[in-house]
């Protein structure tokens, strides 16, 4: 019998001003393994070299090699700038296992969507940062879970009548654990933010 507390996520959803696309995954590493008190905070979790890859032409872009960290306040300023919001699909879950595999983690609540998406009115493109997340939102949209690098339309009921339709995009994990390299994830993430539009914002912004 599994007597493993119920954990809650740590970290509020990030949405900034007119965020206009949503990445989400599921649930954080364990406190000791966390380089900042943000989203992936792994030191060896590829997002944000991903980010820095096709924002910055720089992997290193936020990191401190030296220290083993991460520089969270200029990645928060950069979703800012190019109004990417990030959050979670699962709010509550027991690790079965003492890691941070996905494999191993029970969920217990999964994100509210409508609570979300009522809070960020410009968002239409919600992205999975994996298989597993995949499956929760292709679970509360009745859905197939998309292949990776691509996208299925959905829609959520909203409440009074009122329906939001999104597209769900499902990318690589940014997990080392996933077999795929750092280049190839890069050409995913870039190729969905060419598609989303965010690429189009100006240099000067970012």
């Amino acid at each position: 019998m599994n007597n493993r507390p119920i954990e809650n996520h740590p970290f509020t959803p990030f949405l900034p001003q007119g965020t206009r696309v949503i990445l989400c995954g599921t649930f954080p590493p364990k406190q000791d393994k966390w380089s900042m008190d943000f989203f992936y905070p792994n030191f060896y979790n590829d997002m944000w070299r991903i980010f820095g890859l096709i924002f910055y032409n720089d992997k290193d872009k936020f990191f401190d090699k030296k220290n083993k960290t991460v520089d969270k306040a200029a990645i928060q300023r950069m979703l800012e700038r190019i109004r990417v919001g990030i959050g979670e699909t699962v709010t509550k879950a027991i690790r079965t296992k003492d890691n941070a595999s996905d494999k191993f983690l029970e969920i217990v609540k999964r994100v509210d969507l409508p609570e979300l998406f009522a809070k960020i009115p410009e968002c239409h493109d919600f992205v999975t940062t994996g298989e597993k997340a995949a499956s929760v939102i292709a679970g509360l949209t009745s859905t197939e879970i998309p292949k990776v690098g691509h996208y299925l339309d959905c829609e959520i009921e909203m409440g009074n009548g009122n329906i939001r339709k999104f597209r769900h995009w499902r990318m690589p994990s940014t997990s080392r654990a996933y077999p795929m390299k750092l280049e190839d994830k890069t050409r995913y993430y870039r190729e969905m933010f060419e598609t989303t539009g965010v690429l189009l914002t100006p240099e000067s912004e970012i």
